[in-house]
């Protein structure tokens, strides 16, 4: 969690103080389309990731889209504690199984 922690500081960091040559800078400058193009691409390397089994391929996929979402919820305004809260408040319903509407397609 330290790890997440420190990734989202530097994405603040990045855009309240913006360096030359540095990608998050440059995302950040492109807005929001641009953001949101990049999380849709690694999305999808991340899915043919997991479906061809390379799980370093996996991992390192997860970390890109990881950090273009950081990206996002600092363009968004999202504070990691407030994720990191949903979460929190997710877990504490484990166990509980979602019920599924079901139609009788005989009628």
């Amino acid at each position: 969690m330290e790890t997440m922690k420190a990734l989202y500081q530097t994405v603040v960091s990045r855009r309240e103080q913006p360096q030359e040559g540095s990608y998050t800078c440059y995302l950040f400058e492109k807005g929001l389309d641009k953001i949101l193009k990049k999380c849709g691409e690694e999305c999808a390397e991340t899915i043919i990731a997991a479906k061809n089994g390379d799980n370093h391929e996996l991992v390192c996929e997860l970390a890109d889209l990881y950090y273009h979402l950081t990206v996002l919820m600092v363009q968004q305004g999202v504070p990691l504690e407030e994720l990191t809260a949903e979460l929190n408040r997710r877990s504490e319903k484990t166990g509980n199984l979602k019920q599924f509407h079901t139609v009788d397609k005989n009628t």
